[in-house]
């Protein structure tokens, strides 16, 4: 895949059935960060986008600069995902095969980002983030938006984000008609224990549930 907005790198498997999942790290990381994710998930057939954010930060990205300085970053940044979804669009992945997962500040751009495209998208999951300004998603929430899937974890012992401020901003989300799934474990700022659920919620968003007789 050739993609000019954004350093990304992709990985496909040898027989792919036209998915995607494109994932967006967090504050310091990198593409690299999320090698592990293609293999680990095991979707059969499913191609990945593993994007790199915008800015140089302590030898990793970022999305956004620390606040209360990240509004213009993340409206920038918002930006450049419009671009590198009409690049995704154009090099042959619709939006109802494509699948946008976000970790810590990649959750916040699934959130800002995914709540306000008009791209009938299969699904949204979100990680241990938070959303810049909850009331203004809200109100500027597309109806595609509040037709698609969307998972949002987060974890009681997060030691950077903490969890009741990132519920109550779902909870303003959920009652402007993003129908979000949001769901609390017992873990600190990170992607484990919630990994299965996030690979159920996968399958189910991306269509490759088998039925068994």
């Amino acid at each position: 895949m050739n993609i000019r907005t954004l350093r990304c790198e992709f990985a496909t498997p040898p027989e792919t059935n036209g998915k995607l999942v494109v994932v967006l790290h967090g504050r310091g990381d990198s593409s690299a960060g999320f090698h592990w994710m293609p293999n680990t998930m095991a979707l059969p057939g499913v191609s990945w986008l593993l994007v790199n954010a915008p800015d140089s930060w302590y030898g990793g990205f970022s999305w956004y600069d620390i606040p209360p300085h990240h509004g213009p970053g993340v409206e920038r940044s918002r930006a450049l995902l419009d671009a590198l979804f009409v690049e995704i669009e154009a090099q042959g992945y619709a939006p109802e095969d494509t699948l946008l997962f976000g970790f810590s500040q990649g959750c916040l751009l699934t959130l800002e980002w995914g709540g306000r495209t008009t791209r009938k998208l299969a699904g949204c999951i979100g990680v241990s983030g938070y959303c810049y300004d909850p009331e203004a998603l809200g109100s500027e929430a597309s109806s595609a938006a509040k037709e698609r899937p969307w998972l949002v974890t987060h974890g009681h012992e997060d030691e950077v984000l903490p969890h009741d401020v990132t519920k109550d901003q779902i909870d303003v989300l959920k009652a402007a008609g993003l129908p979000i799934d949001f769901r609390s474990y017992h873990k600190t700022h990170t992607i484990d224990p919630d990994l299965e659920d996030i690979r159920e919620a996968m399958l189910t968003m991306l269509g490759l549930r088998t039925s068994t007789p």
